[in-house]
Protein backbone atom coordinates (compact mmCIF):
# COMPACT_ATOMS: atom_id res chain seq x y z
CA UNK A 1 0.00 0.00 0.00
CA UNK A 2 1.30 3.45 -0.89
CA UNK A 3 1.30 6.65 1.16
CA UNK A 4 2.02 10.28 0.32
CA UNK A 5 4.70 11.85 2.49
CA UNK A 6 3.89 15.52 2.95
CA UNK A 7 6.83 17.86 2.35
CA UNK A 8 4.97 21.00 3.38
CA UNK A 9 3.79 24.16 1.62
CA UNK A 10 6.21 25.36 -1.06
CA UNK A 11 4.59 28.37 -2.75
CA UNK A 12 2.43 31.24 -1.50
CA UNK A 13 1.70 33.97 -4.07
CA UNK A 14 1.27 36.56 -1.32
CA UNK A 15 5.04 36.35 -0.64
CA UNK A 16 6.01 37.87 -3.99
CA UNK A 17 4.46 41.35 -4.06
CA UNK A 18 2.74 41.00 -7.44
CA UNK A 19 -0.52 42.93 -7.65
CA UNK A 20 -2.46 40.43 -9.80
CA UNK A 21 -1.12 37.52 -7.68
CA UNK A 22 -2.36 38.64 -4.30
CA UNK A 23 -3.64 35.31 -3.03
CA UNK A 24 -4.58 31.74 -4.09
CA UNK A 25 -2.36 29.26 -5.91
CA UNK A 26 -4.97 26.87 -7.24
CA UNK A 27 -5.01 23.83 -9.53
CA UNK A 28 -1.28 23.42 -10.26
CA UNK A 29 -0.11 21.73 -13.47
CA UNK A 30 3.52 21.02 -14.39
CA UNK A 31 5.94 21.13 -17.30
CA UNK A 32 9.37 19.58 -16.65
CA UNK A 33 12.47 21.29 -18.11
CA UNK A 34 16.16 20.40 -17.90
CA UNK A 35 16.88 22.66 -14.92
CA UNK A 36 13.47 23.42 -13.42
CA UNK A 37 9.84 22.43 -13.12
CA UNK A 38 7.35 25.08 -14.24
CA UNK A 39 4.13 24.98 -12.24
CA UNK A 40 1.16 26.73 -13.81
CA UNK A 41 -1.54 27.76 -11.35
CA UNK A 42 -4.47 30.15 -10.91
CA UNK A 43 -4.39 33.18 -8.66
CA UNK A 44 -6.37 36.32 -7.86
CA UNK A 45 -5.77 40.03 -7.25
CA UNK A 46 -7.42 41.85 -4.34
CA UNK A 47 -11.22 42.08 -4.75
CA UNK A 48 -12.77 45.19 -6.31
CA UNK A 49 -15.14 47.62 -4.61
CA UNK A 50 -18.00 45.11 -5.08
CA UNK A 51 -15.90 42.30 -3.54
CA UNK A 52 -15.45 40.60 -6.92
CA UNK A 53 -12.22 39.02 -8.12
CA UNK A 54 -10.91 37.89 -11.50
CA UNK A 55 -8.78 34.73 -11.52
CA UNK A 56 -5.65 34.72 -13.69
CA UNK A 57 -3.12 32.06 -14.77
CA UNK A 58 0.50 32.38 -13.71
CA UNK A 59 3.53 30.14 -13.16
CA UNK A 60 6.39 29.55 -10.75
CA UNK A 61 9.66 27.81 -11.67
CA UNK A 62 10.97 25.35 -9.07
CA UNK A 63 14.52 23.98 -9.09
CA UNK A 64 14.48 20.47 -10.54
CA UNK A 65 16.92 19.24 -7.89
CA UNK A 66 15.04 20.90 -5.02
CA UNK A 67 11.34 21.52 -5.56
CA UNK A 68 11.17 23.73 -2.48
CA UNK A 69 13.50 26.28 -4.13
CA UNK A 70 11.79 29.01 -6.19
CA UNK A 71 13.78 30.24 -9.19
CA UNK A 72 11.30 32.58 -10.91
CA UNK A 73 7.68 33.75 -10.84
CA UNK A 74 5.75 34.94 -13.90
CA UNK A 75 5.76 38.77 -13.97
CA UNK A 76 2.53 38.96 -15.99
CA UNK A 77 -0.44 36.60 -16.47
CA UNK A 78 0.07 33.75 -18.94
CA UNK A 79 -3.22 34.51 -20.74
CA UNK A 80 -5.17 37.71 -21.37
CA UNK A 81 -8.80 37.92 -20.38
CA UNK A 82 -11.39 37.53 -23.11
CA UNK A 83 -13.02 40.50 -24.79
CA UNK A 84 -16.41 41.94 -24.01
CA UNK A 85 -19.05 39.22 -23.94
CA UNK A 86 -16.55 36.38 -24.41
CA UNK A 87 -16.67 33.22 -22.30
CA UNK A 88 -13.43 34.13 -20.47
CA UNK A 89 -14.03 37.84 -19.91
CA UNK A 90 -14.04 37.54 -16.11
CA UNK A 91 -11.39 34.96 -15.37
CA UNK A 92 -9.14 32.12 -16.52
CA UNK A 93 -9.49 29.31 -13.98
CA UNK A 94 -8.51 26.48 -13.63
CA UNK A 95 -5.63 25.33 -15.90
CA UNK A 96 -4.00 22.14 -17.24
CA UNK A 97 -0.94 21.90 -19.53
CA UNK A 98 0.55 19.15 -21.69
CA UNK A 99 3.42 18.75 -24.18
CA UNK A 100 2.53 17.06 -27.46
CA UNK A 101 4.70 16.97 -30.55
CA UNK A 102 6.32 20.36 -31.02
CA UNK A 103 3.83 22.35 -28.98
CA UNK A 104 2.45 22.83 -25.50
CA UNK A 105 -1.29 23.08 -25.00
CA UNK A 106 -2.97 24.82 -22.12
CA UNK A 107 -6.62 24.05 -21.36
CA UNK A 108 -8.39 26.42 -19.01
CA UNK A 109 -11.77 27.38 -17.62
CA UNK A 110 -13.14 30.70 -18.83
CA UNK A 111 -15.41 32.46 -16.36
CA UNK A 112 -18.59 34.39 -17.19
CA UNK A 113 -20.49 36.40 -14.59
CA UNK A 114 -24.22 35.73 -14.34
CA UNK A 115 -27.23 37.34 -12.69
CA UNK A 116 -29.34 34.60 -11.08
CA UNK A 117 -26.24 32.54 -10.15
CA UNK A 118 -22.66 33.60 -9.49
CA UNK A 119 -20.92 32.36 -12.63
CA UNK A 120 -20.77 30.01 -15.59
CA UNK A 121 -17.68 28.35 -17.07
CA UNK A 122 -16.59 26.84 -20.41
CA UNK A 123 -13.23 25.32 -21.40
CA UNK A 124 -10.82 27.12 -23.72
CA UNK A 125 -7.45 26.19 -25.20
CA UNK A 126 -4.22 28.08 -25.87
CA UNK A 127 -1.08 26.87 -27.67
CA UNK A 128 2.63 27.52 -27.19
CA UNK A 129 5.19 26.93 -29.93
CA UNK A 130 8.14 28.06 -27.77
CA UNK A 131 7.97 25.21 -25.22
CA UNK A 132 5.58 26.83 -22.78
CA UNK A 133 7.11 30.30 -22.50
CA UNK A 134 4.22 32.12 -24.22
CA UNK A 135 0.71 31.09 -25.29
CA UNK A 136 -1.80 32.14 -27.92
CA UNK A 137 -5.48 31.32 -27.62
CA UNK A 138 -6.83 29.05 -30.35
CA UNK A 139 -9.75 31.42 -30.78
CA UNK A 140 -12.16 33.68 -28.97
CA UNK A 141 -14.56 30.83 -28.12
CA UNK A 142 -14.32 27.65 -26.04
CA UNK A 143 -13.46 24.13 -27.21
CA UNK A 144 -15.95 22.59 -24.77
CA UNK A 145 -19.04 24.29 -23.39
CA UNK A 146 -22.60 23.56 -22.31
CA UNK A 147 -24.95 21.55 -24.51
CA UNK A 148 -28.21 19.60 -24.26
CA UNK A 149 -27.23 17.22 -21.43
CA UNK A 150 -24.55 19.38 -19.78
CA UNK A 151 -26.30 22.69 -19.20
CA UNK A 152 -23.75 24.75 -17.24
CA UNK A 153 -20.36 24.95 -15.48
CA UNK A 154 -18.14 22.98 -17.87
CA UNK A 155 -14.86 23.38 -16.03
CA UNK A 156 -11.92 21.87 -14.14
CA UNK A 157 -10.11 20.54 -17.25
CA UNK A 158 -7.39 17.92 -16.86
CA UNK A 159 -5.83 17.08 -20.21
CA UNK A 160 -4.08 13.77 -20.97
CA UNK A 161 -2.82 11.93 -24.05
CA UNK A 162 -3.17 8.15 -23.87
CA UNK A 163 -3.15 5.50 -26.60
CA UNK A 164 -2.94 7.99 -29.51
CA UNK A 165 -5.96 9.95 -28.32
CA UNK A 166 -6.61 13.09 -26.32
CA UNK A 167 -8.56 12.62 -23.11
CA UNK A 168 -10.21 15.44 -21.19
CA UNK A 169 -11.44 14.90 -17.66
CA UNK A 170 -13.68 17.78 -16.62
CA UNK A 171 -16.70 18.65 -14.52
CA UNK A 172 -20.27 19.35 -15.53
CA UNK A 173 -22.75 21.18 -13.31
CA UNK A 174 -25.90 19.21 -12.49
CA UNK A 175 -27.95 21.66 -10.41
CA UNK A 176 -27.85 24.93 -8.51
CA UNK A 177 -29.02 24.57 -4.91
CA UNK A 178 -31.03 27.45 -3.46
CA UNK A 179 -29.34 28.82 -0.35
CA UNK A 180 -30.10 31.75 1.90
CA UNK A 181 -27.08 33.79 0.76
CA UNK A 182 -26.52 32.61 -2.82
CA UNK A 183 -27.01 29.44 -4.89
CA UNK A 184 -24.34 26.71 -4.72
CA UNK A 185 -23.54 24.52 -7.72
CA UNK A 186 -23.25 20.71 -7.70
CA UNK A 187 -20.85 19.24 -10.26
CA UNK A 188 -19.60 15.80 -11.30
CA UNK A 189 -16.53 14.43 -13.10
CA UNK A 190 -16.98 13.54 -16.76
CA UNK A 191 -14.79 12.41 -19.66
CA UNK A 192 -14.41 13.28 -23.34
CA UNK A 193 -12.17 11.86 -26.07
CA UNK A 194 -10.71 13.49 -29.20
CA UNK A 195 -8.45 12.82 -32.16
CA UNK A 196 -7.14 16.38 -32.26
CA UNK A 197 -7.80 17.91 -28.85
CA UNK A 198 -10.30 20.36 -30.32
CA UNK A 199 -13.40 18.41 -31.36
CA UNK A 200 -14.59 16.24 -28.50
CA UNK A 201 -16.81 13.18 -28.12
CA UNK A 202 -18.33 13.16 -24.64
CA UNK A 203 -19.35 10.05 -22.77
CA UNK A 204 -22.20 12.09 -21.27
CA UNK A 205 -22.24 10.31 -17.91
CA UNK A 206 -20.80 10.82 -14.44
CA UNK A 207 -17.79 8.51 -14.23
CA UNK A 208 -17.13 8.51 -10.45
CA UNK A 209 -19.84 7.24 -8.05
CA UNK A 210 -20.77 9.44 -5.09
CA UNK A 211 -19.47 8.80 -1.60
CA UNK A 212 -21.48 11.55 0.08
CA UNK A 213 -25.18 10.72 -0.20
CA UNK A 214 -26.52 14.23 -0.60
CA UNK A 215 -25.19 16.34 -3.45
CA UNK A 216 -21.49 15.46 -3.52
CA UNK A 217 -19.43 17.79 -5.71
CA UNK A 218 -16.35 16.42 -7.49
CA UNK A 219 -13.52 18.20 -9.32
CA UNK A 220 -9.93 18.20 -10.51
CA UNK A 221 -9.60 14.60 -11.77
CA UNK A 222 -5.88 14.03 -12.38
CA UNK A 223 -5.09 10.68 -14.03
CA UNK A 224 -1.68 9.00 -13.79
CA UNK A 225 -0.76 5.77 -15.61
CA UNK A 226 1.29 3.16 -13.74
CA UNK A 227 1.49 -0.65 -13.68
CA UNK A 228 -1.08 -1.13 -16.46
CA UNK A 229 -3.71 0.90 -14.62
CA UNK A 230 -5.04 4.44 -14.69
CA UNK A 231 -4.97 6.02 -11.24
CA UNK A 232 -7.25 9.01 -10.66
CA UNK A 233 -6.77 11.44 -7.79
CA UNK A 234 -9.59 13.97 -7.48
CA UNK A 235 -11.33 16.37 -5.10
CA UNK A 236 -14.74 15.92 -3.52
CA UNK A 237 -16.81 17.81 -0.94
CA UNK A 238 -20.28 18.52 0.33
CA UNK A 239 -22.17 21.04 -1.81
CA UNK A 240 -23.63 23.00 1.13
CA UNK A 241 -21.82 24.41 4.17
CA UNK A 242 -18.49 23.19 2.80
CA UNK A 243 -16.23 26.05 3.91
CA UNK A 244 -15.16 24.19 7.04
CA UNK A 245 -13.21 21.15 8.20
CA UNK A 246 -16.16 18.77 8.51
CA UNK A 247 -17.58 19.18 5.00
CA UNK A 248 -14.68 20.69 3.09
CA UNK A 249 -12.63 19.21 0.26
CA UNK A 250 -10.85 15.87 0.53
CA UNK A 251 -8.83 13.98 -2.07
CA UNK A 252 -10.40 10.79 -3.44
CA UNK A 253 -9.04 7.93 -5.51
CA UNK A 254 -10.34 5.71 -8.31
CA UNK A 255 -8.73 3.15 -10.63
CA UNK A 256 -9.48 1.96 -14.17
CA UNK A 257 -8.03 -0.28 -16.86
CA UNK A 258 -9.86 1.35 -19.79
CA UNK A 259 -10.47 5.03 -18.83
CA UNK A 260 -14.22 4.37 -19.04
CA UNK A 261 -15.09 2.19 -16.05
CA UNK A 262 -13.78 3.46 -12.72
CA UNK A 263 -13.73 1.81 -9.29
CA UNK A 264 -13.71 4.32 -6.47
CA UNK A 265 -11.57 3.38 -3.47
CA UNK A 266 -10.91 6.41 -1.28
CA UNK A 267 -9.41 4.24 1.47
CA UNK A 268 -6.37 3.76 -0.78
CA UNK A 269 -5.72 7.45 -1.49
CA UNK A 270 -2.86 7.69 1.03
CA UNK A 271 -3.32 11.34 2.00
CA UNK A 272 -5.75 13.35 4.13
CA UNK A 273 -5.91 16.54 6.19
CA UNK A 274 -3.25 17.18 8.82
CA UNK A 275 -3.94 17.49 12.54
CA UNK A 276 -2.95 21.16 12.42
CA UNK A 277 -1.52 23.75 10.09
CA UNK A 278 -2.09 24.97 6.55
CA UNK A 279 -3.90 21.78 5.34
CA UNK A 280 -5.78 20.79 8.50
CA UNK A 281 -9.23 21.82 7.23
CA UNK A 282 -9.20 20.70 3.60
CA UNK A 283 -6.99 19.27 0.86
CA UNK A 284 -7.90 19.71 -2.78
CA UNK A 285 -6.97 19.99 -6.48
CA UNK A 286 -4.29 17.27 -6.69
CA UNK A 287 -1.78 17.11 -9.54
CA UNK A 288 0.42 13.99 -9.82
CA UNK A 289 3.65 13.97 -11.85
CA UNK A 290 6.87 11.99 -12.19
CA UNK A 291 10.32 13.51 -11.80
CA UNK A 292 13.69 11.79 -11.77
CA UNK A 293 12.47 8.44 -10.52
CA UNK A 294 10.02 9.86 -7.96
CA UNK A 295 6.28 10.54 -8.10
CA UNK A 296 4.99 13.76 -6.54
CA UNK A 297 1.66 15.38 -5.79
CA UNK A 298 0.99 19.11 -5.68
CA UNK A 299 -2.15 20.04 -3.79
CA UNK A 300 -3.92 22.89 -1.97
CA UNK A 301 -4.90 23.21 1.66
CA UNK A 302 -7.24 25.34 3.75
CA UNK A 303 -9.41 27.99 2.16
CA UNK A 304 -9.35 26.36 -1.30
CA UNK A 305 -5.66 27.15 -1.68
CA UNK A 306 -5.74 30.77 -0.50
CA UNK A 307 -2.15 30.35 0.80
CA UNK A 308 -0.81 28.56 -2.28
CA UNK A 309 0.12 24.91 -2.70
CA UNK A 310 2.18 22.21 -1.07
CA UNK A 311 4.07 19.10 -2.11
CA UNK A 312 3.91 15.41 -1.23
CA UNK A 313 6.11 12.51 -2.38
CA UNK A 314 4.83 9.01 -3.09
CA UNK A 315 6.13 6.31 -0.74
CA UNK A 316 5.49 2.90 -2.26
CA UNK A 317 4.15 2.12 -5.71
CA UNK A 318 0.82 2.78 -7.40
CA UNK A 319 -0.52 -0.67 -8.22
Amino acid sequence: MWQWQKLGPIFNPADHGIDWMNHYGQCPSTLVYDEFVRVFFCTRPPPDELNRTVSRCGFVDLARGDLTKILAVSPVPVLPLGGRGCFDEFGTYPVSVIRHGGEVRLYYGGVTRCESVKFDVAIGCAVSTDDGHSFTKMGTGPVLSSYLNEPFVISSPKIKYFNDNWHLFYISGTTWLDQSKSPEVVYKIRHAKSNDGIDWIRTGVNIIPDKIKHNESQASADVYYANDKYHMFFSYRHSVDFRNQAKGYRIGYAVSTDLIHWKRSDSRVGITVSDSGWDSEMIAYPHVFALDGQVYMLYQGNGFGIDGFGLARLEGELA
